[in-house]
C-alpha cells in the first residue's frame, strides 16, 4: 500500500532569503560606489544611488525572476525600511538642539511645515497625485530620500510615485548642493548664519556636508547640526500627517489614522543616543548596518519601480520639486533673516 506522501511546508523565511540576498546585495554594491572619491566628491549618497541600481535591475532581468525573489524584495521594502528610520535616531542627538539654539528649532520648525503645506497647495494647483505631492514635500521638507521612505507608509504610496519623489531629492539636493556656496556672501552670511541656512534648506544629509564643507569646517558642522533638528521633527510630522489625513477623510477608508510606532522608536532611539551610553565605536558600527538596511530598502524599492510609470508621472513631479526648491532658496533665507532678527 501506497503511503501518502509528506509535504513540509516552505519557511516563511525560506521564501523570503533569495529576494532578500539580492536586494542586499544592490544595497552593498550601492555603499561600496559611495565610497569611490569621484562619486563621494558630488555628494552622491548610497540611498540614492541603491534606489538608481534597483530601477536599471528592475527594469532588464528581474522581471524574468521576479517569481523567485518577490517575498523577500517586498519584505525589504517595507519592514527593512521600518527597522532603517528607527536605527536612524543614532544619527542625532537632542544636544544638537543646543549647538544652534532656540531659533535653529523655530527655522527648522517654519520650514518644514511651510514647504510641505506649499508642496500640497502647488500639487493641486497642477493637478498632481496628492499622494505624489505630499512624498516630494516630506524629502524637500525634511531629510530627503529617507523622509520619502518613512512617509510612503503613512499615505500607502505605490512604488513608482516613491522612486519619482526620490529622483526629484536626487536632483534638485544635487543642484543645492553645489549652489549654495555660491550664495553666501550675496547674501551676506556668516559662516554661522550660512551654516544654518544651508542645514534647514538643502534636502539630504550628505549634501548638506558637502555645502557646508565647500564653505569651512564651522559652517559645515553647524549646517549638520541644523540638518538633524530636521531629522528629529521627521516623528512628529509623521504622526501629525495620519492625523491630518483620518481628520480630512471624516475618520474613514484609506486615511484611517495610522500611528508610525517606527517614527515613535525613532525618537527613542534618539533619546538614548542622547544619553551618550555607548562607545561611539558602536554608535559608529550601528550607523553603518543602518546605511546597509536603508539601501537594501532602496534597492527592493527600485527593484518594484517599473520605467514606464516613472514617464507616465510626466514634468509635473519635477515642476513641483523646482518651485520648492526656488521657495528654499529664497523663503528659507527670508525665514532665517526673520527668525534671526527676532530671537537673535
Amino acid at each position: 500500500m501506497t503511503q501518502p506522501t509528506s509535504h513540509r511546508p516552505t519557511s516563511v523565511w525560506a521564501l523570503r532569503a533569495p529576494g532578500l540576498l539580492f536586494a542586499a546585495a544592490i544595497g552593498l554594491a550601492s555603499m561600496l560606489l559611495a565610497r569611490i572619491p569621484a562619486v563621494e566628491s558630488i555628494g552622491m549618497s548610497a540611498l540614492p544611488l541603491a534606489i538608481i541600481l534597483g530601477i536599471f535591475i528592475g527594469n532588464t532581468f528581474f522581471p524574468r525572476i521576479a517569481g523567485n525573489l518577490g517575498a523577500g524584495v517586498d519584505y525589504s521594502r517595507t519592514m527593512l525600511l521600518r527597522a532603517g528610520i528607527v536605527l536612524f535616531g543614532f544619527r542625532l542627538t537632542f544636544q544638537d538642539i543646543l549647538g544652534v539654539g532656540l531659533s535653529g528649532v523655530v527655522i527648522a520648525v517654519l520650514i518644514v511645515a511651510s514647504v510641505f503645506l506649499l508642496a500640497i497647495w502647488l500639487g493641486r494647483l497642477l493637478g498632481m497625485d496628492r499622494d505624489l505631492a505630499m512624498l516630494i514635500g516630506s524629502g524637500a521638507s525634511i531629510c530627503g530620500a529617507a523622509a520619502v521612505m518613512a512617509t510612503e507608509p503613512v499615505v500607502k504610496a505605490q512604488a513608482h510615485k516613491v522612486s519619482v519623489a526620490v529622483a526629484t531629492v536626487v536632483v534638485f539636493g544635487t543642484i543645492g548642493m553645489f549652489l549654495y556656496p555660491f550664495l553666501r556672501v550675496p547674501f551676506g552670511l556668516d559662516a554661522h548664519a550660512y551654516g544654518v541656512y544651508a542645514g534647514s534648506t538643502i534636502h539630504e544629509v550628505a549634501q548638506v556636508v558637502v555645502a557646508g564643507r565647500a564653505v569651512s569646517q564651522e559652517a559645515a558642522n553647524t549646517a549638520v547640526i541644523e540638518k538633524m533638528i530636521r531629522v528629529i521633527l521627521l516623528a512628529p510630522f509623521l504622526l501629525t500627517l495620519s492625523a491630518w489625513m483620518r481628520a480630512k477623510s471624516g475618520g474613514t477608508g484609506k486615511s484611517k489614522l495610522v500611528i508610525p510606532w517606527f517614527a515613535i522608536l525613532f525618537l527613542c532611539v534618539g533619546a538614548f543616543n542622547s544619553l551618550h551610553l555607548l562607545p561611539k565605536a558602536w554608535v559608529d558600527a550601528i550607523l553603518l548596518f543602518d546605511t546597509f538596511l536603508l539601501a537594501t530598502a532602496m534597492a527592493a524599492l527600485g527593484l518594484r519601480t517599473h520605467a514606464i510609470a516613472i514617464k507616465q508621472a510626466g514634468m509635473r513631479p519635477m515642476l513641483l520639486a523646482g518651485l520648492l526648491f526656488v521657495y528654499l532658496i529664497v523663503g528659507g533665507l527670508a525665514i532665517n533673516l526673520g527668525v534671526q532678527a527676532l530671537l537673535g
